[in-house]
């Protein structure tokens, strides 16, 4: 497996396996998802701002994908990125999200950003919350029934790892 910046041509890919994420999990809150179009913006916008939007790939294709972004608009979080990062269906829980997610903190320390956070969708998403922990990441607290989604209401748990 290779970790690599997302390309143009990752695009399909990445956006098959997001969209099983919409419409089959509840790491994210989104209920319709996004097209090809929607997903090309997303990369666009994220690359022209300078932020990381990488793809983990092997011989069989696009394992899994992640980025981060800014945590909030406002100036004074100018130094703090939010991740995400989402694994094809049947290769989950064989290291692709940490590798990910390291890599991802490697390229925002090496751009001086001072915080990651996670907001993980899901308290019972006990995956992502292991992954982010062995990694680093400290409980920082829970956000409690804040989404509906699948006909449940979800917690969001928010992780931090200083830079």
């Amino acid at each position: 497996m290779e970790v690599l910046d997302a390309q143009d041509e990752d695009l399909p890919s990445i956006q098959s396996i997001y969209a099983h994420h919409v419409l089959t999990g509840t790491g994210t809150f989104e209920d319709v998802p996004p097209s090809l179009e929607e997903m090309s913006a997303r990369l666009a916008s994220k690359r022209a701002a300078g932020f990381a939007w990488l793809v983990a790939r092997d011989a069989s294709g696009i394992l899994g994908f992640g980025y981060y972004g800014p945590f909030r608009d406002r100036a004074a979080y100018c130094y703090t990125v939010e991740d995400s990062v989402y694994v094809r269906e049947g290769v989950r829980g064989q290291g692709v999200g940490k590798a990910l997610v390291a890599q991802l903190l490697d390229r925002a320390r090496s751009q001086n950003f001072k915080q990651m956070l996670a907001l993980i969708g899901d308290s019972e998403n006990v995956a992502s919350i292991g992954m982010h922990a062995s990694l680093g990441f400290s409980h920082c607290g829970t956000m409690r029934k804040v989404g509906y989604k699948l006909d449940r209401w979800l917690d969001v748990v928010i992780m931090q790892k200083g830079l």
